[in-house]
């Protein structure tokens, strides 16, 4: 049985899921972003506590179809960003295409319907916080960053970065208070 599971966006969320499901004593067959392939069937009643400790925790089960391509799109966008290797000839439309199985145009507009944002610019913001990230960490120059989220060069993350945050990368480093988004809340 597969369930679909919103506000995983990372492998902590990974694990607190899979936490809920062992303490509920549910054999997981699967467990990836945003999806869970339990060993068998649950019962009604079953889900109905699993919902519950799972909305304890910040997630939510998805049940129709629609949102749960949603979920999926945005764990494709997450984990392509966070591998750090976006060729700069990188195509987003092809991407999400090739990796569903589905026509762009209606990944978009499904997306554009449920999220109230296009996909291309989900994709910025998402990008956006993994610059921030990057820059917190220091580790690598914005030369580097821009190489490896697929920016043709460091203007082009530049003025995206201050469009998005109203500060330059390195203004946005000198702030004593960084204002990062939690990627589910992106």
């Amino acid at each position: 049985m597969k369930i679909f599971i919103k506000n995983m966006v990372c492998g902590r969320c990974i694990s607190a899921v899979e936490n809920i499901f062992t303490d509920m004593n549910i054999k997981v067959k699967n467990i990836n972003l945003g999806e869970v392939e339990t060993a068998s069937e649950i019962l009604e009643k079953d889900l109905e506590s699993l919902e519950k400790h799972l909305e304890e925790t910040g997630f939510e089960r998805i049940k129709d179809s629609v949102h749960q391509l949603t979920e999926k799109i945005k764990n494709l966008i997450i984990v392509k960003i966070s591998e750090l290797d976006i060729d700069d000839n990188f195509l987003l439309s092809e991407f999400l295409s090739s990796q569903l199985n589905k026509d762009y145009s209606s990944l978009s507009k499904t997306f554009s319907q449920n999220e109230s944002i296009t996909l291309e610019q989900f994709f910025i913001l998402q990008k956006i916080e993994k610059v921030k990230e990057l820059l917190l960490y220091n580790e690598l120059t914005l030369t580097e960053i821009a190489g490896k989220l697929g920016y043709k060069s460091v203007q082009h993350v530049s003025s995206q970065f201050r469009n998005s945050t109203g500060f330059t990368p390195t203004e946005f480093k000198k702030l004593k208070v960084h204002n990062r988004k939690p990627l589910d809340q992106v």
